[in-house]
């Protein structure tokens, strides 16, 4: 099925997403119920057409810890757009350390970077002060609604309220 459904908890904020097949699931064990339905898809199964849904929100509200995104490699990359933060190319990417790791850097959402291998050679070992390369921007550690809106992809539009992107 290769698509999302955006689940909120009871009070409506958005907390993750998850497979068609589990939020049908959850809606058919009346743990959750279809806040909004694809009106281009069903689910057919042996005893009839189901509508395919496309937001569910839970019956009872789930108490969750903060949310984090994970430091991962890929979610740099996607935090920076698949681009280097200091020439804008997006060939060769790897990951670049702001302040290097022989000077005590880090590695943290603050202090990693995407960058292309001949811009990350050219700094080497120095800040990008020292190596006068400007960077495009700051590194930040971004929130899990962020992550969800921005850098998971395509964001359905019946998603944007839920996502705070009205």
């Amino acid at each position: 099925m290769a698509s999302h459904v955006l689940v909120l908890n009871q009070d409506y904020q958005a907390i993750s997403l998850c497979s068609p097949e589990r939020a049908f699931v959850l809606c058919l064990l009346n743990k959750a119920e279809m806040v909004s339905n694809r009106k281009t898809k069903v689910l057919r199964s042996v005893a009839g057409d189901y509508a395919f849904p496309s937001i569910i929100r839970l019956v009872r509200f789930v108490q969750l810890p903060y949310k984090k995104v994970s430091l991962t490699r890929q979610n740099v990359f996607k935090r920076d757009g698949f681009r280097c933060a200091y020439c804008g190319t997006r060939d060769q990417l790897t990951l670049d350390h702001v302040i290097p790791r022989s000077r005590g850097g880090q590695d943290s959402w603050q202090n990693l970077i995407t960058a292309c291998q001949r811009c990350n050679t050219q700094k080497g070992d120095r800040t990008p002060e020292e190596a006068e390369m400007q960077l495009s921007h700051n590194p930040f550690r971004p929130s899990f609604i962020m992550f969800l809106r921005d850098f998971n992809g395509k964001v359905q539009e019946e998603w944007k309220p839920y996502l705070l992107m009205n």
